[in-house]
């Protein structure tokens, strides 16, 4: 069997797939819910709503901001009780809504829940338009759930020019310890086929691939036998590697194309949607739902009830976490996401997003790192980066504030996978500088296009 991967750089970090074999566990429906009004990368989106309001079950309770932007909908019925700031769990701030429920409307919701069918057939869905399927998919709020959380609206709709032939499936899931993706490939895997059916109509292309990586013989083997009947959507078993599921990583994987610096993948001919994103569209499409729900990963060496919890959007992340058992008492980081890419959160008194794919309780002896010595000038960094980019350099330039020659040395292309600082011998806090320079270099790109 052909297996593929990108060859450029890339590391193999222990996989500590702890939930592999956990099935998806339902939250109980939330009494109170905090609905962050960021949910996607670009615009937040805006709010009419105020105190005293009553909403129901799937209601839009935030309309885009602008055009990347999505807009966000509420799992539960209840009233408004307030219309303010927000906290994440890594300490930003954002607008947003808190809705609670009384005991009607809780017994509304679960009696809604239980009479739901099907808004339209698979006959019905199918003849849908390409802008009519575009409409629901941007009106149900999905956004990338990957992590980027970037609106699959927008994605549908390159830039004038530009077209896509083929949908590439990110079921990759390369980050350690997560293993969300795969639960619901394991639970609804035709469910998904016919999500890619809708998104390759939504796109205009008459070829999709799902990409996973053969850690996950039996999602393989599921996924297979789901599309067998189809002949333009396949299965690619990817070599276990990351960032495997890094979006141009895959691009590369999969077909050999390569997105230059600064361009978008339909640069390429190609669209990549997360799993997850693809089964929220399945069920935007089919059962008219908008994205109120998401599967999150709660794991760590420690917890006492690891699993795959269906979580609905604006759940408190202390609920979650006593769902797996509690918080360990042995625990020294909380990461919001994976342990390569996720950023360590300081409160669990924060709302559940579209974006959260995974709670993770480090021990205290994995939480420190190690104290920086010099640079040995290995290059065991370069080697590493799956961007191609010299990550000592443009750390110590950015460190040093030398922002235009972090500039000309591509700082904006790294991906902040974390593959430099993992391999790095001498704990260079690479990743910490270069995003630095990064955020300041994309800061000044934008002052100078609007001053232009």
């Amino acid at each position: 069997m052909k297996k593929f991967t990108f060859r450029k750089g890339g590391i193999h970090p222990p996989q500590d797939k702890l939930t592999a074999e956990k099935g998806i566990v339902d939250m109980p429906l939330p009494s109170k819910v905090v609905l962050s009004l960021s949910q996607s990368i670009g615009v937040p989106a805006v709010t009419s709503l105020k105190k005293g309001d009553k909403v129901r079950r799937g209601d839009m309770v935030g309309q885009p901001g602008g055009f990347v932007s999505a807009p966000v909908h509420t799992p539960i019925s209840g009233t408004v009780v307030s219309v303010g700031t927000v906290t994440s769990p890594t300490g930003m701030f954002s607008n947003g809504i808190v809705i609670e429920a009384d005991e009607n409307d809780h017994r509304a919701d679960l009696q809604m829940i239980g009479d739901m069918t099907f808004v339209r057939s698979e006959a019905e869905a199918l003849a849908l338009s390409k802008e009519q399927l575009i409409d629901i998919i941007g009106n149900a709020g999905i956004v990338g759930l990957g992590g980027a959380t970037f609106p699959t609206k927008v994605k549908l709709l390159p830039p004038e020019g530009m077209k896509a032939d083929i949908l590439i499936v990110n079921a990759a899931e390369c980050e350690p310890y997560l293993t969300c993706d795969e639960a619901i490939m394991l639970e609804q895997p035709r469910e998904i086929v016919e999500g890619v059916r809708y998104l390759m109509k939504a796109a205009a292309v008459d070829k999709a691939v799902i990409a996973i990586e053969d850690n996950k013989p039996r999602a393989i083997e599921t996924m297979t036998q789901a599309v067998h009947s189809f002949d333009n959507i396949t299965v690619a078993t990817c070599r276990t590697k990351y960032p495997q599921g890094s979006e141009k990583q895959l691009i590369k994987a999969v077909t050999g194309r390569e997105v230059a610096s600064g361009a978008l993948p339909v640069s390429v001919g190609a669209i990549v949607d997360n799993v997850a994103t693809v089964l929220a569209v399945y069920h935007a499409v089919r059962w008219g739902l908008p994205l109120i729900e998401r599967v999150v990963t709660v794991t760590g060496p420690s917890v006492s009830n690891p699993g795959n919890y269906r979580v609905p959007v604006g759940t408190t992340l202390s609920t979650l976490a006593d769902m797996a058992g509690g918080i360990p008492d042995d625990t020294g980081k909380i990461i919001i996401g994976g342990p390569m890419m996720g950023k360590a959160a300081i409160t669990l008194d924060s709302p559940a997003t579209k974006g959260v794919s995974g709670i993770l309780f480090l021990p205290e002896s994995q939480s420190h790192r190690r104290v920086p010595t010099p640079c040995v000038r290995c290059a065991k960094c370069v080697d590493a980066c799956p961007m191609g980019l010299e990550p000592y350099l443009i750390s110590i330039l950015s460190a040093q504030s030398r922002f235009d020659e972090a500039d000309s040395n591509h700082v904006a292309d790294c991906i902040e996978c974390g593959s430099c600082m993992y391999t790095c011998p001498s704990a260079r806090p690479l990743l910490d500088n270069i995003r630095v320079g990064k955020s300041t270099v994309l800061a000044r790109r934008r002052a100078k296009k609007i001053m232009n």
